[in-house]
């Protein structure tokens, strides 16, 4: 282990600050799993996911010098996968509606998952329903339920008011009982 492994984000941060962009790699190993994590949420395991991976340190490195450190890395890396994550399934979309309408898209998403459904473990299923939901719900899911953030922390990660995080929840849980009691029953 190399001595700069054991100093703190802020530490590195300003070594990066300051011209040392070797040290820039330690962050990028101690982070790579939480952001992998959040990407794979929201994308699923795909070729493309390692793109958004990149993509988030990439982003991460060229605005270094804007970071304050009002949030932990953790968090500010979470917040930079998610909207790289959202951008990539604007992508995605946009190259569906040229192949689909809107109604065939949705039917595709739920049958994919109902052909599936046989053959994964409940972890798949569960990713796999979570897929079916739009964007702006699939976040609040990841990262609430499926990373563990607090509300307040979730809230602050998308830059929305606690109600709002709250309500699609809630509404993102009614969505995925509804498409999982599909599944099972």
């Amino acid at each position: 282990m190399n001595s700069i492994d054991t100093h703190d984000d802020n530490y590195i941060i300003e070594l990066v600050k300051n011209g040392n962009d070797a040290v820039f790699t330690v962050l990028v190993t101690r982070y790579k799993h939480q952001v992998a994590k959040t990407i794979i949420g929201m994308l699923g395991d795909c070729a493309e996911a390692d793109d958004v991976g990149q993509e988030t340190f990439v982003r991460f490195y060229k605005s270094i010098n804007n970071f304050r450190g009002d949030s932990a890395l953790g968090t500010y890396l979470t917040r930079i996968a998610i909207n790289v994550s959202l951008n990539e399934l604007k992508k995605r979309k946009r190259k569906q509606l040229f192949f689909l309408s809107d109604n065939s898209e949705r039917q595709i998403e739920i049958s994919d998952v109902n052909s599936d459904f046989k053959n994964n473990d409940t972890k798949e299923i569960v990713d796999m329903a979570i897929k079916t939901l739009k964007p702006e719900f699939r976040s609040v899911v990841i990262l609430r339920l499926v990373n563990g953030y607090s509300t307040k922390e979730t809230a602050e990660i998308l830059n929305l008011p606690i109600g709002t995080v709250l309500s699609r929840l809630s509404r993102a849980q009614i969505k995925l009982q509804k498409v999982l009691k599909k599944l099972i029953t």
